[in-house]
């Protein structure tokens, strides 16, 4: 007899499950619309979905059950299968041609505890799809017209990092000379840069000024923010 697949859930479970309701948001604002995101609990076949962004592409809210193509996912996971995750392309009722994928959720004592299937729906009109893509600056807010920078080790990050802010530190001229560093330093905080190994070291020397220094300038910012 085929093994049931539904478990019960220890707090640590609900607690990972729980974490891909960010995921879930995330990846259905990344893809548009045309992208359908669900978390699957294993904890009750009969009601599966815990979590859906873009349900209105398949009519599907929290609580409608697992599909037949997860239960056949679960079945070979439990004859021992390696896959752990499937990608495939299927129509749905209304024979809209879907690309799909499914990837087991883990949780305690690496049970398989949910699913998280992306389903994209490929008749979107193209139209759709290139807005949600493209990029145009006089649209975006200023949060969303960001730089990032991709390095291959920490070391060229704080480096890039400290290059970026010194042009900012350095062209205000309402910051005085005496206070140059002081206010890179705040600003290399409020990047998280001193959150990575050697920063202090690093960045001293860089600037020319002793670890104590900076070490000061982080004591006064984290003062500043506990109080």
């Amino acid at each position: 007899m085929m093994k049931n697949p539904t478990v019960i859930l220890t707090e640590t479970d609900k607690m990972i499950l729980d974490s891909y309701r960010n995921i879930a948001d995330g990846l259905g604002d990344f893809f548009g619309k045309s992208c359908e995101i669900v978390v699957h609990s294993l904890e009750n076949l009969d009601a599966s979905v815990f979590k859906i962004v873009n349900g209105k592409l398949s009519g599907r809210t929290v609580g409608s059950p697992i599909t037949d193509v997860a239960l056949s996912m679960l079945t070979n996971l439990e004859e021992g299968a390696n896959d752990k995750f499937i990608t495939y392309f299927v129509k749905n009722k209304k024979g809209e041609p879907i690309k799909a994928s499914i990837s087991a959720i883990y949780g305690e004592n690496q049970r398989v505890i949910g699913l998280f299937a992306i389903n994209f729906f490929l008749d979107t009109p193209l139209s759709e799809i290139i807005q949600c893509f493209y990029h145009n600056p006089s649209l975006s807010n200023g949060e969303n017209n960001l730089s990032e920078i991709f390095v291959d080790n920490a070391k060229d990050l704080m480096l890039c990092t400290l290059e970026e802010v010194k042009k900012i530190v350095y062209n205000d001229f309402s910051i005085s000379a005496s206070n140059k560093n002081k206010e890179i330093v705040s600003l290399l905080y409020q990047r998280g840069i001193f959150n990575l190994k050697d920063a202090v070291i690093t960045i001293s020397e860089q600037l020319g000024i002793s670890k104590n220094t900076v070490y000061m300038h982080i004591r006064n910012l984290n003062s500043k923010s506990s109080s």
